[in-house]
């Protein structure tokens, strides 16, 4: 690891996400061959570009691995039975095997109540409540995407985590909670002493500062400085948030200067967490045929 003053090493999640895609192609492929055709739905619910452009690139990148992508937009209008009757339609179709639904939706819809419809074995971002017990409890199950990015991403880059201190800011469902369970896990790419804290510590740099790997998941800009940050520590950063297309990370670049280790502020985490996805459509496709 680099000391204080000098540049930290780049934790890109590029090559991590090609091999895990590489391997998902390879996985549909084999597929394919007896028949089986993997299916990964989505749903969109109106017509925020953002979101239509994220629904397109999985669309393609759907088509490269071998997937066929069934989709679904509903207007702005939609109603929550709406959204669950596609979800319905979904979960009776042998031959969808994985679906998302694109998020945020409208205001006057209800994200949570929608992933309670779907079928846990068809959720691909791992996030239905069954699958967060199935996480807790170690059972296997689709894991949330963002999470087992991180954790997939640190052992590429052979990062070591069993036994260190790992402190996530951040309690999100999504992220922050899950990759607690995660990394504490007995597995040799987990094993760690985690720590969550949160904004609502008023000294919660008191936390982070300790850490020998900081995980970011909080979506506050800029959150994470150079002085929040222990001299040669590994630098994780998956919060973020969006102005239109932009994205705007909690780590601040500079941070660089102190950490040891750090993600990128493009590149780092999000492919990961888009590999994951198909890597979880594909596991639903294989528990399908048995």
């Amino acid at each position: 690891m680099s000391s204080t003053g000098t540049t930290a090493r780049v934790l890109s999640g590029r090559p991590v996400a090609e091999r895990i895609l590489s391997e998902v192609a390879e996985g549909v492929a084999g597929l394919r061959a007896v028949g089986v055709t993997p299916a990964l739905a989505t749903v969109l619910v109106g017509d925020d570009d953002a979101s239509a452009g994220y629904i397109r690139i999985k669309s393609r990148q759907a088509a490269e691995l071998g997937f066929a992508s069934p989709h679904v937009r509903l207007p702005g209008s939609a109603s929550q039975a709406d959204l669950h009757a596609v979800l319905a339609d979904f979960n009776a179709d042998r031959g969808v095997h994985g679906v998302l639904v694109q998020y945020p939706v409208p205001g006057h819809l209800d994200y949570d109540r929608a992933l309670q419809v779907l079928d846990p074995d068809k959720d691909v971002d791992g996030l239905h409540p069954v699958n967060m017990g199935r996480l807790a409890l170690g059972l296997s199950g689709p894991l949330p995407c963002t999470p087992a990015g991180i954790e997939a991403l640190l052992a590429f880059h052979q990062v070591p985590v069993a036994g260190r201190e790992v402190v996530i800011l951040g309690r999100g469902a999504t992220l922050g909670r899950p990759l607690a369970m995660l990394l504490a896990q007995k597995r040799p790419t987990a094993n760690a002493a985690v720590t969550v804290v949160h904004t609502g510590v008023a000294d919660w740099a008191r936390y982070t500062r300790r850490a020998e790997i900081l995980v970011s998941a909080v979506g506050v800009p800029g959150i994470v400085r150079p002085e929040h940050v222990r001299p040669g520590a590994v630098v994780v950063g998956g919060g973020v948030r969006y102005e239109g297309r932009r994205l705007l990370p909690d780590v601040d670049e500079s941070c660089a200067q102190v950490a040891g280790a750090i993600t990128p502020r493009v590149g780092g985490v999000g492919p990961t967490t888009v590999a994951m996805l198909f890597r979880n459509a594909l596991e639903a496709a294989r528990r399908s045929v048995g």
